[in-house]
């Protein structure tokens, strides 16, 4: 690895936005370190010539485990994007326990231990950035989306708490909202869209683009905030 090479972690990788994340991270010269629960995702770490691990993030040892393999092989990391599959859509109080405590542990506890862990490797290296994957319903909580507006709403408060601790080292945290992100509208089967700006989803590639801008030094005076991407869908100014 050069000096001019950075290191990036992404998670949920082996499709989606994160796969959409990986890519371009990879094509901006990034050194790129995956995971993700399928098989097909060491393919994908092959394809970018970065390195991968089939693993949960609802699970610390597995993410622990990735950290340790990135620091090991690369000894740095600059920036991590937290994104995560999109979590199912039952009703209500429909929801048990075990559903709850699962995604708290998807979309909330997996941001905080990565965090965790990347903090000190980022502090002793001067600085670096992290990009979670929220959603655009998280500050305007849907009926249809009840995980996205309740832990979602937490993780973009710890977005926040994090950004205020961390400054004076400057390492970055920032959330992303998007509202419908696919490659076509097939996958959006299932779900009421609207009529979209763009007469089609945001593709991958797309976002993946705002996302590695904020993890560029471009953005080095953004952090603690949530950019919504949403075709100004949400009613808060």
């Amino acid at each position: 690895m050069t000096s001019q090479e950075k290191v990036a972690i992404v998670t949920a990788a082996s499709q989606g936005i994160g796969r959409g994340c990986a890519r371009e991270l990879a094509a901006q010269g990034y050194r790129v370190a995956l995971i993700a629960r399928s098989s097909s995702i060491l393919d994908l770490a092959t394809e970018l010539n970065g390195i991968a691990m089939q693993g949960s993030m609802t699970n610390p040892d597995d993410l622990q485990q990735l950290v340790t393999m990135t620091l090991d092989r690369w000894g740095r990391i600059d920036a991590v994007v937290n994104s995560f599959a999109d979590p199912p859509r039952p009703d209500l109080l429909s929801i048990s326990d075990d559903q709850w405590l699962e995604q708290f542990e998807m979309l909330f506890l997996s941001v905080v231990r990565l965090a965790r862990w990347v903090t000190e490797p980022m502090q002793k290296q001067g600085g670096g950035a992290i990009v979670n994957i929220s959603a655009c319903d998280s500050q305007e909580p849907s009926l249809g989306t009840p995980f996205s507006g309740t832990l979602r709403a937490a993780m973009e408060g710890f977005t926040k708490l994090y950004a205020k601790r961390y400054r004076g080292d400057r390492i970055r945290m920032v959330s992303i909202a998007p509202f419908f992100v696919a490659d076509s509208m097939d996958e959006l089967e299932g779900w009421e869209v609207p009529e979209l700006m763009l007469g089609r989803p945001v593709r991958y590639a797309e976002l993946a683009k705002a996302v590695a801008f904020l993890l560029s030094d471009d953005a080095r005076v953004i952090t603690g905030t949530t950019l919504k991407v949403d075709e100004a869908y949400s009613a808060a100014i």
